[in-house]
């Protein structure tokens, strides 16, 4: 009876453990989102507001436009941004399993790697509509070629940068994972043994 109650207290007492490292983790990973989201959202505030700004003062042709999609990439930043804030705090003390875990990271670096292509999409379709725009002495689509292609050279950076330091901390929780033999889900408990 003394064997069995000393080894439940070291498996609650490693469990308890292991469930503060992994609650490190994921806190880490909901921070760094919520991080993002607020540099997300002051790019996007400060491209309305300068957006806005150009557009009332310009007089027309290629500056007009480019500001007026400037704008509009800022209404757009800033709505993504405060959806992103608000799930990234309703995630921030979550309790999770090992499993739902490493779930909630393989998605948040899916959604940045996925952005990233996206954003060099952008580029080139901006770079296209300014092309277009220049050989068909359009001020339309010179201004906003380039402002799409401003906003997507911004976004790769902004992503790229989101991803390589969410997936550290992928790399991270992957480690810890391999590295704790013990589960409980509340209702089972699992050993595992590495052979």
């Amino acid at each position: 009876m003394k064997k069995l109650l000393t080894f439940i207290l070291l498996i609650a007492g490693y469990r308890a453990t292991a469930q503060d490292s992994l609650k490190l983790i994921n806190a880490e990973r909901s921070q760094v989102t919520i991080t993002g989201m607020r540099v997300l959202g002051g790019w996007g505030f400060a491209n309305i507001a300068a957006g806005a700004a150009g557009w009332a003062a310009s007089k027309g042709g290629q500056n007009r436009y480019f500001y007026q999609m400037t704008t509009v990439w800022g209404v757009v930043n800033a709505a993504v941004a405060i959806n992103g804030y608000a799930n990234a705090r309703n995630e921030h003390n979550e309790n999770l399993t090992p499993a739902e875990s490493l779930k909630a990271q393989q998605k948040i670096e899916r959604i940045f790697l996925f952005n990233g292509a996206l954003d060099v999409a952008y580029i080139g379709a901006g770079f296209y509509l300014d092309s277009r725009g220049s050989n068909n002495n359009n001020a339309q689509l010179k201004g906003y070629g380039t402002s799409i292609a401003l906003q997507g050279a911004f976004l790769l950076l902004f992503d790229a940068t989101m991803y390589r330091t969410q997936h550290g901390n992928g790399t991270r929780l992957r480690r810890f994972l391999e590295k704790t033999p013990i589960t409980f889900t509340g209702k089972t408990v699992g050993i595992q043994l590495n052979i």
